[in-house]
């Protein structure tokens, strides 16, 4: 690994190739090393179930993918298939009720009822500034915004979300269960400012870009990556795990698509270190893919017509769940624990047939649980799609579960099982994860880091990558 070239990126996710994409495009000779046999990250495909049956390894519906800049600059968006659905998601409740943020905002205003003027107030003005909205949230805190008006809109919404006052605009209880349902992506305390800004962005896509994904899995926004990569001379070398920072030397930068703790191996100042030691991990996640005979059946017909649902009831329930996770209690194995867990589900066969074999279906499906856990969450989210598509049991061919100190040992960013490489937390916006205008930067020569672990934090978009590379090519080639 001691060859020379221009440019090193340790991990293939979409943040470490935008990055080696980001150098090749600037002429420079650029590897790509990927501990796993094949590239992605968080963004690879495979066949987990039965032949035939195609599951997202870890994340599938991508609306920051479709609103990212760099994705757009790098002509990505135009390569790529994507499906984008009429119904973004959907939140199915006790009764056979449902709550449908489809893609027309007048839609979804329409089927709140009594509601909906109020989701009209909460998400049209963000609309009408969404690059705004991306722009802000889409670098650091420690910026000024560059249209300040998206910010205050966006800053009022998610200090409202984010805190006690959290019910003062819904009257009903399908909209706030609809809302918290997106919020809880965040896998953190409720209601909390950090997870209410996330749920805002991704409420906001729902009725922008929409909540779409690639046609036969998010491995595609990979191969993408790296085929461009490869046609620009960059090399990806697969099964080459880096353990430490010594393996690849002889690069004039290094760009670590991986958590911090790579780091702390290395002669490091020791305030730097200091702050690693701090950098906190969140809750981690349990995930079962299923392969099905036939659709969901869904009590709400609605609910069947987006590829995301999200479980777990009302409001005040999911809260419970998210908030007894975050005290370190197992959903369905600890007395105090609430009943029923939050579950995010992805059943992408409803616009997607091609991901199995004709007339079947796949669905995806995670619950948070306490980092570390060994939790195999099977049976509790079969109980929780049931809860709301009674008879789906039923129709399981075959599932394939992992626990969260499974998905930690895959993929070593997910430390724990958080698949977001660092808590979500108002403190982790700003410190991630150190305080600095330009935290890509580590104190090692030539060293950059450009994973989630950095500014502007966990998705599908590619930031990361982008601005480290930005930093890297200007400070150590002098490229702009």
């Amino acid at each position: 690994m001691t060859d020379v070239v221009d440019v090193t990126v340790v991990g293939s996710g979409p943040n470490g190739l935008v990055a080696a994409v980001v150098a090749a495009r600037a002429g420079l000779s650029v590897r790509v090393f990927e501990a796993a046999s094949s590239v992605g990250g968080g963004v690879r495909s495979a066949g987990l179930t039965l032949p035939g049956f195609l599951h997202d390894v870890c994340s599938a519906v991508h609306p920051a993918a479709l609103a990212s800049p760099v994705f757009r600059r790098l002509g990505l968006l135009d390569r790529i298939e994507w499906i984008v659905p009429e119904a973004s998601y959907a939140h199915p409740l006790d009764g056979g009720r449902a709550g449908v943020a489809w893609r027309d905002l007048d839609r979804t205003v329409d089927g709140l009822g009594a509601d909906g003027r109020a989701w009209r107030r909460l998400i049209a003005p963000l609309l009408a500034r969404q690059r705004g909205v991306v722009s802000f949230t889409g670098s650091q805190l420690l910026q000024l915004p560059r249209d300040p008006i998206a910010a205050l809109r966006f800053g009022l919404r998610a200090l409202e979300q984010g805190t006690r006052r959290w019910d003062a605009r819904f009257s009903r209880d399908v909209a706030p269960a609809m809302f918290t349902g997106v919020v809880a992506h965040a896998a953190g305390g409720m209601p909390s400012l950090a997870s209410a800004g996330a749920g805002l962005l991704l409420a906001m896509h729902a009725h922008g870009v929409g909540w779409g994904f690639p046609k036969g899995g998010s491995q595609q926004i990979a191969d993408t990556l790296a085929n461009e990569l490869i046609s620009l001379g960059g090399r990806i070398i697969t099964d080459a795990p880096v353990s430490s920072l010594d393996q690849v030397r002889g690069s004039r930068a290094v760009l670590l698509d991986t958590a911090p703790e790579l780091l702390l191996g290395a002669e490091l100042p020791g305030r730097y270190r200091r702050a690693l030691r701090r950098y906190r991990y969140g809750s981690g996640v349990a995930k079962v893919d299923f392969a099905l005979e036939g659709p969901v059946p869904w009590a709400n017909a609605e609910v069947g017509l987006a590829p995301t649902v999200h479980l777990g009831g009302s409001r005040e329930e999911i809260a419970a769940a998210e908030n007894a996770v975050r005290a370190g209690l197992q959903p369905g194995v600890d007395d105090a624990a609430p009943r029923h867990p939050y579950v995010l589900a992805t059943q992408p066969t409803v616009v997607d047939p091609s991901r199995a074999p004709a007339g079947k279906h796949v669905l995806w499906a995670y619950t948070h649980v306490p980092a570390g856990s060994t939790l195999d969450a099977t049976e509790l989210v079969t109980r929780e799609v049931e809860r709301f598509a009674p008879g789906f049991r039923d129709l399981v061919l075959a599932s394939a579960s992992r626990t969260a100190v499974e998905i930690g040992a895959q993929n070593a960013n997910y430390v724990g099982g958080d698949i977001y490489a660092g808590e979500l937390s108002m403190r982790q916006f700003v410190k991630r994860p150190v305080v600095s205008t330009k935290p890509w930067r580590t104190p090692l020569e030539g060293v950059y880091l450009c994973s989630s672990a950095t500014p502007p934090g966990p998705a599908v978009h590619g930031m990361n990558g982008w601005w480290a590379a930005k930093l890297a090519l200007k400070e150590r080639f002098g490229i702009e």
